[in-house]
């Protein structure tokens, strides 16, 4: 074989290589994602760029006040970014703006006090069993559970941990 052709099919056999490994990484241990929305300011901005840790929820359940990648429930296609505020049995309330999980108010810490709105739950809702209540930081702008109810924990693709675009914003989330 010609030594043009075999470092040819070598460099091609690195690239299928290099491509391979990537998306293996991406669907079991990291996957970045566009936050098209300003729903989670000032944790995300719009436009931002968070990696997805697709590990964590393998050997733990979702918690109160992670922020959390799952599949849209309205739309389908373009998955969501939104925070954790209530799991399967906790009974949640919604007083103007201020969120209470089993009669104690959520300190929300991630809150702009501007932003928190003045939105109220007329009844407490208790949250199934294997089901998540997920609202955006940025309450005045989030489309959440507060419109289509709560999410199935498997609907959950992993755990937003770190915004890597662009530069200014690079830093992990809480």
């Amino acid at each position: 074989m010609h030594p043009l052709m075999r470092r040819v099919g070598e460099v091609v056999l690195m690239v299928a290589a290099a491509f391979g490994l990537a998306m293996l990484i991406q669907a079991f241990v990291v996957k970045p994602y566009v936050v098209p929305t300003g729903s989670m300011i000032p944790a995300i901005q719009l436009n931002d760029r968070v990696l997805c840790d697709r590990i964590t929820f393998r050997f733990r359940a979702p918690r109160v006040g992670d922020v959390v990648v799952f599949e849209n429930p309205m739309r389908g296609g373009i998955p969501l970014v939104k925070r954790v505020l209530a799991v399967g049995g906790q009974t949640l309330e919604i007083n103007k703006g201020y969120v209470f999980l089993d009669g104690d108010m959520l300190e929300e810490p991630y809150i702009v006090p501007e932003r928190r709105g003045i939105y109220t739950l007329e009844v407490p809702i208790l949250i199934p069993e294997e089901e998540l209540w997920m609202m955006g930081d940025n309450r005045i702008e989030s489309g959440d559970s507060r419109y289509f109810g709560s999410i199935p924990v498997d609907s959950v693709l992993g755990r937003a941990f770190f915004t890597y675009w662009p530069p200014m914003h690079l830093g992990a989330l809480r």
